[in-house]
């Protein structure tokens, strides 16, 4: 989802894109175009490339051709029930490839000048009654030890005269999947589901502002290190949930409130990062010279369903 919106942004700017894939061709062959998806002709031109995590290998045409790398491979943390096997792939699926990265970047011709990485605010743990920041460490929880190693497995690209940016990334709200369009099922059946008692924090980010991000770590040559990327305003579940049932119904829905306990019994331990508040702050990023567009969940809903 995020890949697909940002390879859009970028092209409408003028870069060129290579999207790396195991099956560069299958990629390529179910990949819809810019002016496909948003009715605009991009500046820029698309290529594939192939790289094999497993093998630890990057096409080095493509590798040496690059100006920038945007990493954010990682296996869906939500996809699946958090099994012990289910782990184990979402945390090497983060590691492995950025061990990749550094692998190829050590050893093959290359003028790379920036790596911009994907991170995530799984980093922290319950609210503790103040805004997270940067400096706060990671909570000694299943996600808070993948976001660390994570983070701990990209880092040393730093030692090879990268410029390195992490962004730890929040519910990124978008029309074309992850959370929003879970949220939007019940929905349609007239159903706003809070769930648990709806007063946990969500911070979230509209997809526009997530891709512009990147696009500014790009763009900032002395923007380095570790940068929280979340709207200014968090909200609530509650506020968020019966946001999108007024944009999609108006006043035709009926909040539902979803117990914490039958949640955890559909979840597992995965419904601990859906019941609990995380108050993150961006004040960090707005610092480089960075502004949002939507800085309210009330814009951004009426923006994303009108």
């Amino acid at each position: 989802m995020i890949g697909t919106a940002l390879s859009r942004l970028l092209l409408q700017q003028g870069y060129d894109v290579i999207i790396l894939s195991r099956n560069p061709l299958e990629t390529a062959s179910g990949y819809k175009t810019a002016e496909q998806q948003n009715s605009f002709r991009p500046s820029g031109k698309i290529f594939y490339a192939k790289w094999n995590v497993d093998a630890m290998s990057i096409d080095q045409q493509a590798l040496g051709q690059t100006d920038h790398i945007i990493h954010l491979a990682g296996e869906s943390v939500a996809k699946k029930r958090w099994t012990k096997k289910r782990k184990q792939e979402i945390l090497l699926s983060r590691t492995k490839s950025s061990e990749c990265l550094y692998k190829c970047l050590s050893e093959q011709p290359n003028k790379v000048r920036s790596v911009i990485s994907a991170s995530a605010i799984g980093w922290y743990g319950p609210d503790k009654g103040k805004f997270f920041t940067e400096d706060d460490p990671a909570y000694p929880d299943f996600l808070g030890e993948t976001c660390k190693a994570w983070e701990q497995s990209i880092e040393k690209i730093g030692d090879l005269g990268k410029r390195l940016v992490k962004y730890r990334l929040g519910i990124a709200l978008s029309n074309e999947g992850g959370a929003l369009a879970e949220f939007k099922k019940p929905v349609r059946a007239g159903v706003a589901a809070i769930l648990g008692s709806g007063q946990q924090v969500v911070s979230w980010i509209h997809i526009d502002d997530l891709c512009r991000a990147f696009l500014h770590a790009i763009e900032s040559p002395d923007m380095k290190g570790t940068f929280n990327l979340v709207a200014p305003m968090p909200t609530s579940n509650k506020n968020l949930t019966l946001g999108i049932a007024k944009s999609m119904n108006g006043n035709f829905y009926l909040p539902v409130h979803v117990p914490s306990f039958l949640i955890k019994l559909m979840l597992g331990e995965m419904s601990v990062e859906v019941l609990k508040s995380t108050t993150v702050d961006s004040k960090k990023l707005q610092q480089t010279g960075f502004n949002f567009l939507y800085t309210n969940i009330g814009s951004a809903l009426k923006h994303l369903i009108g």
